[in-house]
């Protein structure tokens, strides 16, 4: 646990946060999942290290990760923890493998043609991870399935607002070029971080396409299997505050200054999850009938 444990820490990232209200075992599975696919993003977005470099080092994970999907040992000592996370709670490989292949995705792609592609990248890099997450919280109920796909795309829809203008000066662009084309943006205005009313309604498109997911999630997430998903449910509140700061903002993201939820916003939502999970709430603190903190 040591190596995965140290990954965690150093992260600082929003999904880290969230293990804070999960039971130690299922906490440290977490943090096993978590640094593996830290590992391999970090692979995918090291852009001084040449592409066909970063595509073997990609594929040699991929190899390492059958190791550890059939019992045998890997050479990475997060893939040798990684393991018995596998085993206990039954993860599914092939989703550890569409977590590589997102990455991968990031090597070959760097625009999307429209949501359709999107999507696809959303559900390797985020539904997948959510998908293994809820074997780890524990659920019983097929329609957590549904909620795990669904939050992980608003999620990633969500960072891929906040991040359009650090995505652009590594010469990417995830919000679709047929969006582009529907609202009269070019690439070489978000490149050049231009601000419009054009790009604005174009972010605001993308921000409602997240907001049919958050809600989404909240709609079929199963009653049997919502305490089990105080942490899936704590991400979900984090991200649903920052994209309502985006929309406050008017998803002007090209200032000096990043949005973000600060750390006094984060604990206030940490505190009203676990307060949430005790009482046993009955509905999600995003979406339709959600408010800002």
């Amino acid at each position: 646990m040591e190596t995965s444990l140290a990954i965690t820490r150093k992260s600082a990232s929003n999904l880290a946060l969230a293990f804070v209200l999960l039971p130690k075992p299922k906490r440290d599975a977490m943090c096993v999942l978590y640094a593996f696919c830290r590992e391999v993003d970090d692979v995918a977005d090291e852009d001084s290290v040449p592409v066909e470099v970063r595509r073997d080092r990609l594929a040699a994970w991929r190899k390492d990760l059958i190791l550890a999907v059939q019992g045998q040992i890997p050479q990475s000592p997060i893939l040798r923890e990684l393991q018995p996370v596998i085993q206990t709670f039954g993860l599914d490989g092939t989703l550890l493998d569409e977590i590589i292949k997102g990455c991968e995705m990031d090597l070959e792609t760097l625009r999307y043609i429209d949501f359709e592609h999107l999507d696809l990248y959303c559900y390797r890099v985020a539904s997948a991870v959510g998908l293994l997450s809820i074997r780890i919280f524990g659920h019983n109920q097929p329609a957590t399935r549904d909620y795990a796909i669904h939050l992980g795309k608003a999620l990633q829809l969500t960072n891929i607002l906040r991040d359009v203008k650090n995505d652009a000066q590594r010469g990417r662009i995830y919000l679709p070029q047929s969006e582009l084309k529907r609202f009269g943006v070019t690439d070489q205005e978000i490149l050049d971080g231009c601000y419009s009313a054009r790009y604005q309604a174009l972010a605001q498109c993308v921000g409602v396409r997240a907001r049919h997911f958050y809600n989404l999630a909240r709609q079929v997430l199963p009653a049997e299997d919502r305490r089990n998903m105080v942490a899936a449910e704590l991400m979900g509140s984090v991200y649903w505050q920052l994209l309502l700061k985006l929309e406050n903002a008017s998803f002007n993201v090209f200032g000096p200054h990043p949005l973000k939820i600060g750390k006094v916003g984060k604990l206030a939502l940490i505190l009203q999850a676990w307060l949430r999970h005790m009482v046993g709430a009955r509905e999600s603190y995003y979406g339709a009938a959600s408010n800002s903190v």
